[in-house]
């Protein structure tokens, strides 16, 4: 029984550090419009994995927070931007059971709200909050919400490879 936690614990955080390599690879990649008053950030369509595994929680936040700091990001948006992307992925991972289709609200509800205020206080974007809750929302249905629910058939016709048992072979 030791074994397989040791095997387990040991498959959660390769999955988790998969995540969020994989995220923070594609905020980088895609770094033109990760950022910004103006947002839609392709590796937030990731946020649809804590369907499959709890890794992903960890491993998106991680990602998060390192995409922010590869792209130059300020410390606020650094520890709210990611804390914005643990929330939303804690969400997720809640409604797991619930139909996917409201999979992507709980992170597209995170960062709707808490980004704007990034934007305002740390980088001094004087828009108006409701108008950039608009324009970082927008951006979050697209990437969480089109862009996520479009991967999750892709992911659901493989969601034994996310499951730990399956792959110790128990």
């Amino acid at each position: 029984m030791n074994q397989f936690m040791n095997h387990k614990n040991v498959l959660f955080l390769t999955q988790a550090a998969l995540i969020a390599a994989i995220y923070c690879i594609l905020t980088y990649l895609f770094a033109a419009f990760s950022f910004g008053q103006v947002q839609v950030r392709i590796s937030e369509a990731l946020t649809i994995l804590p369907l499959f595994t709890p890794a992903a929680v960890p491993g998106l936040f991680i990602g998060c927070l390192i995409g922010n700091l590869l792209g130059g990001a300020l410390l606020p948006d650094i520890i709210f931007g990611s804390l914005a992307t643990l929330i939303g992925a804690c969400g997720t991972y809640l409604l797991r059971k619930k139909s996917h289709y409201l999979a992507p609200l709980p992170p597209i509800l995170a960062n709707t709200i808490l980004v704007p205020m990034v934007l305002r206080f740390a980088y001094g974007i004087t828009l108006p909050i409701p108008f950039l809750m608009l324009s970082v929302g927008i951006g979050e249905v697209i990437s969480c919400g089109i862009l996520g629910l479009i991967l999750y058939p892709a992911l659901y016709k493989y969601r034994q490879i996310f499951r730990l048992e399956t792959l110790l072979g128990t």
